[in-house]
Protein backbone atom coordinates (compact mmCIF):
# COMPACT_ATOMS: atom_id res chain seq x y z
CA UNK A 1 0.00 0.00 0.00
CA UNK A 2 1.33 3.55 -0.71
CA UNK A 3 2.28 6.41 2.33
CA UNK A 4 -1.23 8.40 2.94
CA UNK A 5 -0.41 12.17 3.44
CA UNK A 6 -2.82 14.24 4.25
CA UNK A 7 -1.95 18.41 4.82
CA UNK A 8 -4.18 20.69 6.75
CA UNK A 9 -4.69 24.08 5.22
CA UNK A 10 -4.76 25.09 1.88
CA UNK A 11 -1.09 23.92 -0.30
CA UNK A 12 0.13 26.64 -2.99
CA UNK A 13 0.13 25.27 -6.20
CA UNK A 14 3.69 25.59 -6.64
CA UNK A 15 4.81 23.83 -3.76
CA UNK A 16 2.46 21.04 -4.38
CA UNK A 17 4.43 20.41 -8.04
CA UNK A 18 7.53 20.75 -6.45
CA UNK A 19 6.32 18.18 -3.55
CA UNK A 20 5.47 15.55 -6.63
CA UNK A 21 8.69 15.84 -8.62
CA UNK A 22 10.71 15.33 -6.22
CA UNK A 23 8.71 12.23 -4.64
CA UNK A 24 8.26 10.89 -8.35
CA UNK A 25 11.92 11.02 -8.85
CA UNK A 26 12.42 8.99 -5.54
CA UNK A 27 10.01 6.72 -6.72
CA UNK A 28 11.73 5.73 -9.54
CA UNK A 29 15.12 5.26 -8.24
CA UNK A 30 13.68 3.19 -5.19
CA UNK A 31 14.42 5.89 -2.01
CA UNK A 32 10.73 6.40 -1.49
CA UNK A 33 7.22 4.27 -1.31
CA UNK A 34 4.51 5.17 -3.46
CA UNK A 35 2.20 7.98 -1.92
CA UNK A 36 -1.09 9.30 -2.05
CA UNK A 37 -1.45 12.88 -1.18
CA UNK A 38 -5.13 14.48 -0.21
CA UNK A 39 -5.17 18.26 0.04
CA UNK A 40 -6.61 21.51 -1.20
CA UNK A 41 -5.03 24.55 -3.12
CA UNK A 42 -6.48 28.19 -2.62
CA UNK A 43 -8.71 29.37 -5.62
CA UNK A 44 -6.48 29.11 -8.85
CA UNK A 45 -7.19 27.54 -12.52
CA UNK A 46 -4.57 24.75 -14.09
CA UNK A 47 -4.30 24.45 -17.68
CA UNK A 48 -3.68 21.05 -18.99
CA UNK A 49 -2.03 20.10 -21.78
CA UNK A 50 -5.34 20.09 -24.31
CA UNK A 51 -6.58 23.44 -22.84
CA UNK A 52 -7.61 25.78 -25.28
CA UNK A 53 -7.12 29.69 -24.96
CA UNK A 54 -10.79 30.70 -25.60
CA UNK A 55 -11.89 28.21 -22.51
CA UNK A 56 -10.66 30.90 -20.03
CA UNK A 57 -13.29 33.53 -20.21
CA UNK A 58 -12.38 35.03 -17.03
CA UNK A 59 -8.90 35.08 -16.88
CA UNK A 60 -7.83 37.81 -14.05
CA UNK A 61 -10.46 36.19 -11.81
CA UNK A 62 -7.97 33.60 -10.78
CA UNK A 63 -4.10 32.73 -10.46
CA UNK A 64 -3.93 30.21 -13.74
CA UNK A 65 -1.21 27.85 -13.57
CA UNK A 66 0.14 25.78 -16.57
CA UNK A 67 -0.11 22.39 -15.62
CA UNK A 68 1.85 19.30 -16.98
CA UNK A 69 -1.22 17.09 -16.84
CA UNK A 70 -3.35 15.83 -19.95
CA UNK A 71 -6.78 17.44 -20.06
CA UNK A 72 -8.19 20.70 -20.51
CA UNK A 73 -8.94 23.79 -17.32
CA UNK A 74 -9.57 22.97 -14.13
CA UNK A 75 -10.58 24.65 -11.42
CA UNK A 76 -8.97 24.17 -7.63
CA UNK A 77 -10.03 25.51 -4.34
CA UNK A 78 -11.39 25.24 -0.58
CA UNK A 79 -13.89 22.63 0.05
CA UNK A 80 -12.48 20.08 -2.72
CA UNK A 81 -10.11 17.36 -2.14
CA UNK A 82 -7.40 17.14 -4.47
CA UNK A 83 -6.05 13.85 -4.56
CA UNK A 84 -2.18 13.10 -5.88
CA UNK A 85 -1.53 10.14 -6.59
CA UNK A 86 1.93 9.39 -7.17
CA UNK A 87 1.94 5.40 -8.18
CA UNK A 88 4.22 3.22 -10.17
CA UNK A 89 2.67 1.88 -13.07
CA UNK A 90 5.59 -0.62 -13.41
CA UNK A 91 4.49 -2.29 -10.76
CA UNK A 92 1.06 -2.04 -11.54
CA UNK A 93 0.57 -2.73 -15.11
CA UNK A 94 1.78 -0.51 -17.64
CA UNK A 95 -1.79 0.36 -19.33
CA UNK A 96 -2.36 4.28 -19.32
CA UNK A 97 -6.36 3.97 -20.18
CA UNK A 98 -6.49 1.16 -17.31
CA UNK A 99 -4.87 3.65 -14.70
CA UNK A 100 -7.28 6.15 -15.47
CA UNK A 101 -10.10 3.94 -15.49
CA UNK A 102 -9.29 2.78 -12.55
CA UNK A 103 -9.22 6.31 -11.04
CA UNK A 104 -12.85 6.77 -12.30
CA UNK A 105 -13.90 3.08 -10.66
CA UNK A 106 -11.97 4.53 -7.18
CA UNK A 107 -14.08 7.43 -7.25
CA UNK A 108 -17.25 5.63 -8.23
CA UNK A 109 -16.50 3.48 -5.24
CA UNK A 110 -16.05 6.45 -2.57
CA UNK A 111 -19.27 8.38 -4.11
CA UNK A 112 -21.40 4.82 -3.37
CA UNK A 113 -20.28 5.48 0.19
CA UNK A 114 -22.53 8.34 0.20
CA UNK A 115 -25.00 6.90 -1.69
CA UNK A 116 -23.78 8.76 -4.99
CA UNK A 117 -24.54 7.13 -8.26
CA UNK A 118 -21.27 7.90 -10.01
CA UNK A 119 -21.11 7.60 -13.82
CA UNK A 120 -18.51 7.33 -16.49
CA UNK A 121 -19.47 8.55 -20.04
CA UNK A 122 -17.39 7.79 -23.12
CA UNK A 123 -15.07 10.55 -24.13
CA UNK A 124 -15.69 12.73 -21.12
CA UNK A 125 -12.70 11.93 -18.44
CA UNK A 126 -13.79 12.54 -14.86
CA UNK A 127 -16.68 11.11 -12.98
CA UNK A 128 -20.44 12.69 -13.89
CA UNK A 129 -24.00 12.64 -11.94
CA UNK A 130 -26.99 12.44 -13.73
CA UNK A 131 -29.42 15.32 -12.75
CA UNK A 132 -33.05 14.89 -13.09
CA UNK A 133 -34.08 17.18 -10.80
CA UNK A 134 -32.73 20.16 -13.57
CA UNK A 135 -34.28 21.18 -16.70
CA UNK A 136 -33.32 18.79 -19.40
CA UNK A 137 -30.63 19.90 -22.51
CA UNK A 138 -32.21 21.58 -25.34
CA UNK A 139 -32.41 18.56 -27.44
CA UNK A 140 -33.82 16.56 -24.50
CA UNK A 141 -30.74 14.93 -23.12
CA UNK A 142 -30.74 14.39 -19.22
CA UNK A 143 -28.60 16.86 -17.43
CA UNK A 144 -25.27 15.79 -15.65
CA UNK A 145 -23.25 17.95 -13.85
CA UNK A 146 -19.29 16.47 -13.14
CA UNK A 147 -18.12 15.67 -9.30
CA UNK A 148 -14.87 14.67 -10.20
CA UNK A 149 -11.83 16.15 -12.65
CA UNK A 150 -8.88 13.63 -13.28
CA UNK A 151 -5.82 14.50 -15.23
CA UNK A 152 -2.60 12.60 -15.11
CA UNK A 153 1.23 12.38 -16.07
CA UNK A 154 3.65 9.97 -16.23
CA UNK A 155 7.22 10.02 -16.65
CA UNK A 156 9.06 6.80 -15.78
CA UNK A 157 5.82 5.41 -15.41
CA UNK A 158 5.54 7.06 -12.28
CA UNK A 159 2.14 8.73 -11.82
CA UNK A 160 2.01 12.74 -11.16
CA UNK A 161 -1.44 14.71 -10.38
CA UNK A 162 -4.20 12.67 -10.21
CA UNK A 163 -7.97 13.39 -8.82
CA UNK A 164 -9.94 16.98 -8.15
CA UNK A 165 -13.42 16.02 -6.25
CA UNK A 166 -15.90 17.98 -5.07
CA UNK A 167 -17.70 18.46 -1.79
CA UNK A 168 -17.97 21.52 -1.21
CA UNK A 169 -16.34 24.65 -2.81
CA UNK A 170 -18.02 27.60 -4.37
CA UNK A 171 -19.44 26.29 -7.92
CA UNK A 172 -19.61 29.80 -8.98
CA UNK A 173 -15.50 29.87 -8.82
CA UNK A 174 -16.00 27.39 -11.98
CA UNK A 175 -17.92 30.16 -13.88
CA UNK A 176 -14.30 31.37 -14.83
CA UNK A 177 -13.69 28.61 -17.37
CA UNK A 178 -15.30 26.18 -19.56
CA UNK A 179 -14.18 22.58 -17.35
CA UNK A 180 -12.30 20.36 -18.93
CA UNK A 181 -13.92 21.92 -22.65
CA UNK A 182 -17.27 20.55 -21.55
CA UNK A 183 -20.12 22.86 -22.54
CA UNK A 184 -22.79 21.16 -22.32
CA UNK A 185 -23.16 20.51 -18.61
CA UNK A 186 -22.30 21.36 -15.05
CA UNK A 187 -20.05 20.87 -12.08
CA UNK A 188 -21.71 19.59 -8.59
CA UNK A 189 -20.48 18.81 -5.62
CA UNK A 190 -21.57 16.42 -2.59
CA UNK A 191 -22.82 18.96 -0.15
CA UNK A 192 -24.38 20.67 -3.57
CA UNK A 193 -26.52 17.32 -3.89
CA UNK A 194 -27.63 17.67 -0.36
CA UNK A 195 -25.58 15.39 1.55
CA UNK A 196 -23.48 17.13 4.32
CA UNK A 197 -20.53 14.92 3.52
CA UNK A 198 -17.00 16.36 5.45
CA UNK A 199 -13.45 16.76 3.23
CA UNK A 200 -12.51 13.85 6.86
CA UNK A 201 -15.75 11.27 5.43
CA UNK A 202 -14.78 11.66 2.04
CA UNK A 203 -10.89 10.80 2.99
CA UNK A 204 -11.94 7.63 4.94
CA UNK A 205 -14.60 6.75 2.26
CA UNK A 206 -11.20 6.27 -0.45
CA UNK A 207 -9.06 4.78 1.92
CA UNK A 208 -11.24 2.12 2.27
CA UNK A 209 -12.22 1.84 -1.23
CA UNK A 210 -8.94 2.02 -2.13
CA UNK A 211 -7.46 -2.07 -2.43
CA UNK A 212 -10.73 -2.71 -3.71
CA UNK A 213 -11.62 -0.64 -6.19
CA UNK A 214 -8.09 0.55 -7.79
CA UNK A 215 -5.43 -1.83 -7.05
CA UNK A 216 -6.70 -4.88 -8.64
CA UNK A 217 -7.41 -3.56 -11.75
CA UNK A 218 -3.75 -2.72 -13.33
CA UNK A 219 -2.67 -5.59 -11.79
CA UNK A 220 -1.38 -4.13 -8.43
Amino acid sequence: MPEWITSDGLVPYDQALAFMETRVAAIAAGTAPEAIWLLEHPALYTAGTSARPEDLTDPDRFPVHVAGRGGQYTYHGPGQRVVYVMLDLNKRGRDVRCFVQALEHWVIGALAEFNVKGEIRPGRVGVWVARPDKPALADGTLREDKIAAIGVKLRRWISFHGLAINVDPDLGHFSGIVPCGIRDHGVTSLVDLGLPVTMADLDLALRARFATDFAPRCGG
